[in-house]
């Protein structure tokens, strides 16, 4: 399911459309649906570092891969992502076939961020929320 069919479609606050797919920014995460067929590299993150550090600065916030198409990552540059993305507190991957969960399983070997896979959207969302919740009540004692 996108975005835009979702029940969280009412509380988008910016829609991005950049050289990858599309990112909806929340208040404190990212939902990103890249373009069918894609191979993203680090430097094709460009936009979407840009659109991120707009309105996350150094707070922290959460991502959440909404893979409605089929594309992979250059799993070798997983290290780049982590040292670009300090304040990224936790990454969900929205699955919706066995071959992406699969691909997730490898993923998971070279990004090192706090990465949990899901089959859809609305359990993704909440976990992120609840890493978000569960990391400031850790900062504040």
């Amino acid at each position: 399911m996108n975005i835009t069919a979702s029940p969280l479609n009412s509380k988008v606050i910016a829609t991005y459309d950049v050289n990858i797919g599309t990112l909806y920014i929340f208040d404190n995460y990212v939902v990103g649906e890249y373009k069918d067929g894609l191979h993203v590299t680090f430097d094709d993150y460009e936009d979407v570092r840009d659109k991120i550090e707009k309105h996350f600065d150094d707070r922290p916030f959460g991502f959440i891969a909404n893979r409605i198409n089929s594309y992979s990552l250059e799993i070798t540059e997983g290290p780049k992502f982590k040292k670009a993305f300090p304040n990224l507190m936790a990454y969900a991957v929205i699955a919706y076939t066995h071959q992406t969960k699969r691909n997730v399983e490898l993923e998971n070997h070279f990004y090192m961020f706090n990465r949990c896979c899901f089959d859809n959207l609305m359990e993704g969302e909440e976990w992120v929320r609840d890493q978000l919740s569960e990391y400031a009540s850790h900062k504040v004692n």
